[in-house]
């Protein structure tokens, strides 16, 4: 075995990342490690390639224990990483980048033409013919990608980490990827592919470690492991774990479409996504990560142009340049990532809560106080913002209560379309539980909600219906009568009947 992690354990500040997790890979074989956002799949390869310390656990690798104490002394052993986002010298030519620190030398000086003819040497084996003294930022993605490769192989690196290799490729750059990966494995060099995108998996890996909540809970060959089976294992579900919960009474008449998507794509993330949001409902919206929500909703709000397809809002065509024209319509985005794009964290209640409605607010170019203080208070008892007063700074509030500001920023705009995505993240379950009742209050009361979950229990519990996502298209809308575990699981694991 050429890797081994055994036992290991990382905690930071004392919440547990990694509880006595595993990997194993061999030599020459592409290993597939796989795991949602927070399985700790960054956390164990940054252990393994010394940017951490491991609390608890062993490592052996190519026959000798090893804890490493900079991504250098990984380097230097043999294992090379080419994280998601390439880390090259953009202005600096190919050869230069292919031999950054370790530039061959001839009487003292830079030997340029060892350089060059090494470069092209080491390309050409992967089928890539380019000027190797042009600018790496002056080639495509694929290609950038092929150099940071390059620079593990004249390394002599033995295992290759490679972290979402394909987020930016095309079909035609994914192949031509694969095949040089299927070069190296036949040069014996093992590569350790971390992805999302289940049919890019199935056809270029041998086995797979899966991660959930920081331990290894599966190991497979892939042969062994349908589809459906590893969705179960990245989620933790089982598929009588819950029931659909049915609304009292019989199915009501269809609303009105308020928000309508037809084929909407841009870039490789987005690419033939459709869906309804109606009046009075929440629309849910699954896949696993990397299968486009996100980026979805970033479209619908004008954060990211609409390069194909159509929106239509309230029957008609819509093309929301900024977010500005998104809200002038009526559309709110409750972001995934509250600490990043939600909270101010050093503002008060009021002031995060009255953001987006600040422009309303003001007379003469001075915020109406007797206006925003009626609007935070009425909110802050409506939703139940437990705080001592408006004037609270809001990093001070449990994970839940800053949720609910978010909600009450966007809901003091009066939408009439609110888009949650991963609405109850890193909030506990009692808090989890008021805000799903929450926002099925809201709906009932005429909202239109897109709710974006990786918890299927959530869109269970919450939605009226689902559309499912899958390396960035729609494969699935199940309605409330089709909504199930197993009907969901299936869906995401793209087996649509």
């Amino acid at each position: 075995m050429l890797l081994s992690m055994q036992g290991i354990s990382k905690s930071f500040s004392g919440v547990a990342a990694l509880r006595s997790s595993s990997l194993e890979i061999a030599e020459g074989e592409i290993m597939a490690l796989v795991g949602q956002n927070g399985a700790g799949k960054s956390t164990l390869i940054k252990i393994l390639t010394g940017a951490y310390h491991r609390d608890e656990g062993s490592i052996r690798f190519n026959g000798r224990d090893i804890a490493f104490a900079s991504p250098a002394e990984s380097q230097a052993a043999g294992i090379a990483t080419i994280y998601q986002e390439i880390n090259l010298a953009p202005q600096r030519s190919v050869a230069e980048n292919i031999y950054l620190s370790r530039e061959p030398r001839r009487y003292g000086f830079l030997d340029r033409r060892s350089m060059r003819e090494g470069a092209q040497r080491v390309l050409k084996a992967f089928k890539l013919d380019i000027d190797v003294e042009r600018p790496v930022a002056s080639f495509s993605a694929a290609t950038r990608q092929m150099v940071s490769i390059a620079r593990a192989v004249t390394q002599n690196a033995t295992l290759l980490i490679m972290d979402e290799p394909t987020s930016s490729l095309d079909e035609r750059e994914v192949a031509v990827l694969f095949d040089t990966i299927r070069t190296l494995q036949g040069n014996g060099v093992a590569v350790c592919f971390i992805g999302h995108r289940l049919d890019e998996l199935y056809a270029i890996c041998d086995r797979v470690t899966i991660m959930r909540d920081g331990q290894t809970v599966a190991v497979s060959t892939m042969e062994d492991m349908p589809k459906v089976e590893l969705v179960r294992h990245m989620l933790g579900r089982e598929l009588a774990a819950f029931a659909a919960i049915s609304r009292d009474g019989p199915e009501g008449p269809e609303r009105p479409v308020r928000l309508d998507l037809a084929a909407v794509g841009s870039g490789v993330r987005v690419r033939d996504v459709s869906l309804s949001v109606r009046q009075g409902e929440i629309s849910g919206l699954a896949g696993l990560l990397g299968s486009g929500r996100t980026e979805t909703a970033r479209i619908i709000f004008g954060v990211d142009k609409l390069e194909r397809g159509s929106i239509r809002f309230e029957g008609s065509e819509r093309l929301y340049s900024e977010p500005a024209n998104a809200i002038a319509d009526g559309i709110g985005l409750v972001s995934e990532d509250r600490k990043v794009d939600g909270i101010v964290p050093d503002m008060s209640i009021r002031e995060n809560m009255t953001l987006a409605l600040l422009p309303k607010l003001k007379k003469s170019g001075i915020v109406d106080r007797a206006r925003q203080d009626a609007i935070v208070e009425r909110f802050i008892k409506s939703l139940g913002v437990k705080c001592a007063s408006s004037d609270q700074p809001i990093k001070e509030l449990s994970g839940g209560n800053q949720q609910k500001v978010l909600l009450a920023r966007w809901l003091c705009t009066d939408p009439k379309v609110l888009i949650v995505d991963e609405p109850t993240r890193g909030i506990d379950i009692g808090a989890k539980a008021e805000i799903l009742k929450l926002l099925r209050g809201l709906a009932d009361e005429g909202l239109s909600v897109l709710m974006i979950s990786s918890e299927l229990e959530e869109l269970l519990a919450a939605a009226d219906r689902v559309t499912v996502l899958s390396d960035g298209m729609s494969v699935a809308e199940l309605p409330r009568q089709k909504l199930s575990e197993a009907n969901l699981l299936t869906a995401m694991a793209h087996q649509v009947n």
